[in-house]
């Protein structure tokens, strides 16, 4: 498990649908030791704090290996490591064996999962693609959010060392079947929100649909 590629981004001015508006996703490889803080990396920063950045946002991690998949489903569509907006483009993660609240060391900093990514329309502005949202959300390959536990330094060829692994902890690929294919499965439903490391904006989120999900059963 590494960091194969560290990318960052001040937020840019691009054009979608005719407006003009102000995204960090357009994250570019960087060299060397990066400082990674409680909410970013140095040198990155995101533009609406309102939905993006947070300490539970502080890190967005990509596997390396989905790239393969958007090749296949992309043709011709160039794909940098980056191009999905994330900070870490990681090998040997993987939505289905990590879970919320699992926590790794890499560099000299400490991180803890907790959530996965839900796109907005500054990834269709990216690739200037209207159905990349639902390709994204379909596909199952969220990549992930970390928390910075400790601060520290990274950089590209760092290992991930886990140091607890929380079993009981909902995972990503579990929260991803959630918010998609099966919004009222009871037991995820319970699963999640009795994941004491999930952010509590979920657990919010979640709630009703435990409430309801009676009916839909």
């Amino acid at each position: 498990m590494k960091l194969i590629s560290l990318n960052v981004a001040r937020p840019r001015l691009t054009i979608y649908k005719g407006a003009t508006i102000n995204t960090g996703i357009f994250k570019k490889p960087v060299s060397g030791r990066i400082a990674l803080r409680t909410l970013n990396l140095d040198g990155d920063q995101q533009a609406d704090l309102s939905v993006h950045g947070g300490p539970y946002k502080a890190v967005y991690a990509y596997p390396s290996e989905h790239y393969a998949y958007w090749r296949q489903e992309l043709h011709g569509t160039e794909l940098p490591w980056g191009m999905f907006g994330e900070n870490f483009t990681t090998e040997g993660l993987s939505e289905d064996e990590l879970h919320v609240g699992d926590r790794f060391r890499i560099g000299s900093s400490v991180l803890m999962l907790r959530q996965p990514r839900m796109p907005c329309y500054k990834l269709a502005a990216k690739f200037q693609r209207d159905d990349m949202i639902e390709r994204l959300l379909v596909s199952r390959r969220s990549g992930f959010y970390f928390s910075v536990e400790q601060e520290g330094e990274v950089d590209n060829g760092d290992s991930f060392e886990l140091i607890s692994q929380n079993r009981d902890g909902i995972t990503i690929a579990e929260m991803n079947r959630l918010f998609v294919h099966e919004r009222y499965n009871r037991a995820l439903l319970q699963k999640a929100i009795a994941t004491a490391a999930l952010p509590e904006s979920w657990r919010d989120y979640f709630l009703p649909r435990l409430n309801r999900s009676a009916v839909h059963t």
